[in-house]
């Protein structure tokens, strides 16, 4: 007989309580697993929105309309496309996503989890960032008018007015809205971008000395700026929205609704010129493109660049201007299909565009590498 025998009874009873203990952890541990996706966290999601032709018509008031109409100008027939990009944000401070959606994006290429602070500061509000971003689109939308005339030998005389000051920040009592800025340490400049280089030299270490034209009468405020937000992309401000107020020889009304930021400059550029120009700018081809614009026709970097390429990509545009300052972003993640050209003037890419049109070898055209 066995010594081991009597001991079976024994060891079925304490091998199922460590089976039933075992479930047990792996349960918890599931649980625990979804309570913490389930969690808020401090990151909202970038990806590709929706895709507009600046060549082509949008929907305003219900109505089918031009993206750009340019009054009683002689216009001239376009083809193929100009597209713009779009990049729509999931997430904000009252809506905060959860893990398990963060955590999803990740191993999607053509989204980017990117911190909450980075796209809606503390201290803002979900209205204020879209009153910023309507603004700002209001800007490039100017800022495009004056590059496009610019480029075609227009004349027209512009000047830069204060449109709201935030509360907290070195403006608040200092400037007004309706002010006009004419100098900022006696650099005088002639877009919102001049601007914010001026304010950016000077630093947060010193007053600016910011010249207005207030009811009439020229004055001068010693303002110093501080550093806005936080991370990487802080920069010294004063705390101030400007618009553009220009004197254009020609009526030019770009119609968008529910669309913010600069982003769109480069292409509301490109699609005037089109249309005040003979010719097919495309050559039928589709194009598409991003990048803000400052009215000597300069090319500005932006954010969401990759989710821009995609949404390029899957509209069916062949050939993208990328601004040349987002380089670093763009080399790797381009999409399969797609033609890169690194622009830094409108200049260039009226470059690459007369090439693609025209069948002609692109081979020397600046790319990024």
């Amino acid at each position: 007989m066995s010594l081991f025998a009597d001991s079976d009874p024994i060891d079925r009873p304490r091998r199922s309580r460590a089976s039933s203990i075992g479930w047990s952890l792996i349960v918890l541990a599931m649980l625990a697993t979804i309570v913490v996706a389930l969690v808020p966290s401090p990151y909202v999601i970038e990806q590709p929105g929706p895709v507009f032709d600046t060549l082509g018509e949008v929907e305003v008031g219900g109505e089918s309309v031009p993206l750009i109409d340019i009054g009683d100008a002689e216009t001239f027939p376009t083809s193929g496309s100009l597209n713009m990009l779009t990049v729509s944000i999931s997430g904000n401070r009252e809506n905060r996503l959860n893990w398990f959606q963060v955590a999803t994006a990740w191993f999607d290429s053509s989204k980017a989890v990117v911190p909450l602070d980075s796209v809606y500061p503390a201290g803002v509000t979900v209205e204020q960032s879209n009153e910023q971003s309507r603004v700002e689109m209001q800007n490039s939308q100017q800022e495009a008018v004056a590059a496009a005339l610019t480029e075609l030998d227009y004349d027209f005389t512009t000047s830069l007015e204060v449109a709201n000051i935030s509360k907290g920040l070195p403006a608040e009592g200092e400037l007004e809205v309706g002010d006009t800025i004419l100098s900022v340490n006696g650099q005088t400049f002639t877009d919102v971008t001049g601007l914010k280089s001026a304010i950016a030299a000077n630093g947060i270490d010193q007053p600016a000395a910011v010249v207005v034209v207030r009811d009439g009468v020229e004055q001068t405020l010693d303002i110093t700026p501080v550093m806005s937000g936080g991370g990487q992309a802080s920069v010294p401000v004063l705390g101030i929205t400007v618009s553009g107020d220009f004197d254009f020889p020609l009526d030019v009304t770009i119609q968008l609704e529910k669309v913010g930021g600069p982003s769109a400059g480069q292409m509301f550029a490109l699609g005037i010129i089109d249309k005040l120009t003979p010719g097919e700018l495309t050559g039928g081809k589709e194009i598409a493109g991003t990048g803000t614009i400052t009215g000597d026709g300069t090319v500005g970097p932006i954010g969401g660049i990759r989710q821009k390429m995609y949404g390029a990509e899957r509209a069916g545009a062949e050939y993208f201007l990328a601004p040349a300052g987002n380089c670093d972003e763009v080399v790797d993640h381009i999409p399969d299909g797609l033609t890169v050209f690194a622009v830094a003037k409108l200049s260039d890419s009226l470059a690459a565009l007369e090439a693609v049109a025209d069948g002609t070898s692109t081979a020397s055209l600046p790319r990024c590498a």
